[in-house]
């Protein structure tokens, strides 16, 4: 009985050696370094100045401010990791957050329901309708050709515009001189369990079954799989445009519910611009990006950019370095990564072709052929 030889366990050097040339890490190092170098061009103490920064993200008292700016973070970058995963970009994210906001608070405002029902239903709406917003652009592109890339960031617009219009006109509080709706009722304000808002259970739910349907589930294998070659997919009989189709659905809805979400917690009000003004959408699309779509990887990138920009107003008030610094580190490490895997990439198909190059040929001297339309090495063509 033979037995298949399996491959070395990798040693703890191996995966130490492996983690050190990790794009991701090198880019995150890169960044701080370049930070250390504006820093001391500055007259200031990079060291001091990064350890305010993490005391003011996870601080004793602090780690609940990451906490709250990390639920929309997150939420976004699974928003765009989702359909990212098969290749398809979703810039709508900032419409789809809106809507599902905006949703929310009309549904808030009109229908009396009790709790938990009514949190059920503020949610469960805001979701639909940032997915059906979604899955607009897909259609456009399946039906008519229009590029999903352009549709879906242009879609947001007249969104962003329609909440505004709703929020100061139907919805606007008449006590203030304010854009904003009135304060919601009791039944309609998301509950806080141990110091933690009932957003983040359940966007942690949420985090599960992504992973959970893209790592154990054939639909998860075929997103991957068009991801790498959507051409070979369609080949072997995947419905690709229906794919496409569910895949914004779904990262339209979890951008929806991060909007109702939103809402529904303190100060439990729609505000206009409360959604767009602290860039939840472009922190999520750049946490996905560096988490190159991986559902687990966007979730650290969207905790450790939430880190960067409350950690940001810590170190402003201890060391009087601007926050803006944070923002610069956010851009580094993209462009740092975006350098690092394109150079990875070419010197993969550098060694290709090298070792194509030096592919040994057949004794006649001729390259080794296949018999469909040609003969194999040693042959004669007739």
């Amino acid at each position: 009985m033979t037995t298949t030889p399996t491959a070395p366990a990798a040693t703890p050097a191996a995966r130490a050696r492996a983690l050190l040339r990790s794009p991701i890490l090198l880019s995150i190092l890169g960044a701080l370094l370049l930070g250390s170098v504006m820093l001391l061009g500055a007259g200031g103490n990079p060291i001091e100045a990064y350890a305010a920064m993490v005391d003011g993200a996870f601080g004793s008292t602090q780690w609940r401010n990451t906490l709250i700016v990390a639920v929309p973070v997150v939420g976004m970058a699974l928003a765009v990791a989702v359909p990212l995963r098969a290749g398809v970009v979703n810039l709508g994210g900032e419409g789809q957050i809106v809507l599902g906001g905006i949703t929310a608070a009309v549904v808030a405002a009109t229908v009396d329901l009790p709790m938990p029902l009514s949190l059920v239903a503020a949610l469960s709406a805001g979701a639909l309708a940032g997915g059906l917003l979604g899955t607009i652009p897909a259609v456009l592109e399946n039906r008519l050709g229009v590029p999903l890339l352009v549709s879906s960031l242009l879609l947001s617009y007249p969104v962003v515009a329609l909440a505004s219009y709703v929020v100061r006109f139907p919805l606007r509080d008449p006590g203030t001189g304010l854009p904003q709706s009135r304060v919601f009722e009791e039944a309609y304000r998301m509950p806080v369990l141990f110091g933690i808002g009932l957003s983040a259970v359940v966007l942690a739910v949420v985090i599960a079954l992504v992973v959970q349907v893209d790592s154990r589930t054939p639909f998860g294998y075929e997103v991957r799989l068009t991801g790498h070659n959507r051409r070979f997919t369609e080949y072997a009989g995947v419905d690709v445009p229906r794919m496409v189709t569910r895949l914004m659905f779904t990262g339209g809805g979890i951008a929806g519910l991060i909007g109702a979400m939103v809402v529904t917690s303190v100060p439990y009000r729609y505000i206009d611009g409360a959604l767009v003004v602290p860039g939840y959408t472009w922190t999520g699309l750049l946490a996905a990006l560096l988490a190159r779509a991986n559902p687990l990887g966007a979730v650290a990138a969207g905790v450790f950019f939430a880190a960067l920009q409350v950690g940001g107003f810590g170190m402003e008030r201890e060391t009087e370095v601007p926050r803006e610094l944070s923002s610069i580190l956010q851009a580094t490490v993209i462009v740092i990564l975006a350098a690092t895997v394109a150079a990875t990439a070419r010197r993969a198909r550098t060694r290709k072709d090298t070792a194509v190059s030096e592919r040994p040929s057949s004794p006649e001297g001729g390259a080794v052929r296949t018999r469909t339309g040609t003969t194999s090495a040693g042959e004669v063509d007739s």
